[in-house]
């Protein structure tokens, strides 16, 4: 069961908790304390503000520093997580709370119940700062234990938090909307995190599907022979190389007086060999997550219905295998895909791109306002962005639109040009295009320039690839755990309310 959040505005003293969680800054004198600090410092008779300092606490991001109330609280433990430097007009951004939150989270393993004091680490809490309290502390303690045989006398993540607030009647809504969003985000981490001989295409409609249903969405699912009708010559070649065949799976939502239309499109490899032009060994497992796309599409979908949006949404999930074999496409072929264009496959290993391109020409046929698409798509992007900023391309509206949505949701995104001459690398002295550049030179632009060719002239779309920021190789950070990070929901989300608000 995920753990559950609630809000309260008792005084401090008459909540009980196994833990309770204080916010701290970073000054260039030392510590500088929250009103929640405060609080609980008076309440233990001014002492945590010097224990602190003595145990070298700087109120840095992701310092999470644990003091002991010798039973001079109603609760055992304080958790001092550090927010950073404030901002130069004061007070904290909502990024920098929801990452204390959430690596207080990781810090309270063992602790069932949680009582939160971060709402109030720059006055009166607002909705922006309570949803950044709620989804911290909900992400933050997310993990994934279903291939453990032995869960017994593990530490835990809590399971209970309670956000102190002014006001709790006031409070109910931010929190419910992060509850919506902690669930969607966990989804698509459970779907990453999941192996991909258990999670092969037919499997992950299933699950696409499932939830939609859930959700009230209306669901399709393409088999091979459906996928041979419809043209979908992309998503075949690319299964085509496992005996496990390839999906394509369609959900649609139209809210109440929907304002605008909007086409979702994800990538769903679970999982890529690279096919004939294998990739190497090493690091090849991590190819489990290049399903994150499609993940973070079906989630979407299913978030947006249950908040109710007034849009009217359609996703497109193309869903394939790569790998190689007998009957796997190979260099060299030629490859029609549903909206009769042509490519010349370079590069079995660029496949996300030639399965992304069915997907794209059928959103289109849909006739949305805007097409936003994500994929796991290029090593490029994590050569030029690292692995948390993920990289936005598309149409210069929709793309400032999606970076500024990711903005204020706290996944990082930075907004890469298409350069015209670029377009050149993908030129087939037999074909429409190649599916890869022979040179590597700017390959995240290019790979843009390739799905460009199947969205419409003059239709707003934006594509980010989060190759990187999807998956997580490295030590847990903030709200973020190793493994499947949910990125880009937020994003997603935010940049559809942004579009419902604006029509």
């Amino acid at each position: 069961m995920p753990p559950t959040i609630s809000v309260t505005d008792r005084p401090l003293e008459k909540t009980r908790a196994d833990a309770v969680v204080v916010g701290v800054g970073k000054g260039p004198g030392g510590l500088l304390p929250t009103p929640g600090a405060e609080a609980v410092d008076r309440l233990l008779g001014g002492r945590l503000m010097g224990a602190l300092a003595d145990l070298g606490a700087k109120g840095a991001e992701d310092e999470v520093t644990r003091v002991a109330s010798l039973g001079q609280g109603p609760f055992p433990v304080v958790a001092v997580a550090g927010l950073g430097a404030p901002r130069p007009g004061g007070g904290y951004t909502a990024e920098a709370v929801r990452r204390a939150a959430g690596a207080a989270s990781r810090a309270l393993s063992g602790r069932a119940s949680v009582v939160t004091l971060l709402a109030a680490v720059g006055g009166t809490p607002d909705d922006q700062r309570l949803h950044a309290v709620g989804e911290g502390s909900l992400l933050g303690s997310y993990e994934f234990t279903a291939y453990k045989s032995d869960l017994d006398g593990r530490s835990a993540p809590p399971r209970e938090f309670t956000v102190v607030v002014p006001d709790a009647g006031a409070a109910k809504a931010a929190l419910e909307r992060a509850r919506a969003v902690a669930d969607a985000v966990s989804l698509v981490r459970d779907l990453v995190n999941t192996p991909p001989n258990d999670l092969y295409p037919a499997e992950l409609a299933a699950r696409g599907a499932a939830a939609g249903k859930q959700a009230g969405l209306a669901v399709e699912v393409l088999d091979e022979a459906a996928l041979a009708a419809g043209g979908y010559g992309g998503v075949l070649a690319v299964g085509g190389g496992s005996a496990r065949g390839p999906r394509l799976l369609r959900m649609a939502y139209s809210g109440k007086r929907p304002r605008t239309r909007v086409a979702l499109v994800g990538k769903g490899i679970t999982f890529d060999s690279g096919g004939l032009s294998i990739k190497p060994a090493a690091n090849m497992h991590h190819m489990t997550s290049d399903m994150a796309g499609a993940a973070a599409v079906i989630a979407t979908a299913c978030l947006v219905a249950r908040l109710g949006l007034p849009v009217e949404l359609t996703a497109t999930v193309p869903i394939a295998e790569n790998l190689p074999s007998g009957t796997a496409y190979r260099p060299a072929d030629v490859v029609t895909f549903r909206n009769g264009k042509k490519a010349e496959i370079t590069n079995t290993d660029a496949e996300g791109r030639v399965v992304l391109a069915d997907a794209l020409a059928r959103a289109a046929e849909d006739s949305p306002d805007v097409i936003l698409e994500t994929s796991t798509l290029t090593g490029a992007q994590l050569v030029a962005l690292g692995s948390r900023t993920a990289g936005v391309m598309g149409s210069d509206d929709m793309r400032d639109a999606v970076v500024a949505a990711s903005a204020r949701s706290g996944e990082a995104m930075w907004a890469m040009p298409m350069p015209a001459e670029l377009r050149r690398g993908i030129d087939s002295p037999i074909a429409d295009f190649v599916n890869a550049n022979a040179d590597r030179m700017g390959g995240m632009l290019v790979g843009a320039h390739f799905l460009a060719e199947f969205v419409p002239a003059g239709l707003p779309w934006a594509h980010i690839d989060i190759a990187g920021p999807a998956y997580n190789t490295g030590a847990p950070w903030g709200y973020t755990p190793k493994g499947g990070t949910g990125v880009p929901v937020r994003t997603l989300l935010a940049t559809i309310e942004d579009l419902a608000a604006a029509s």
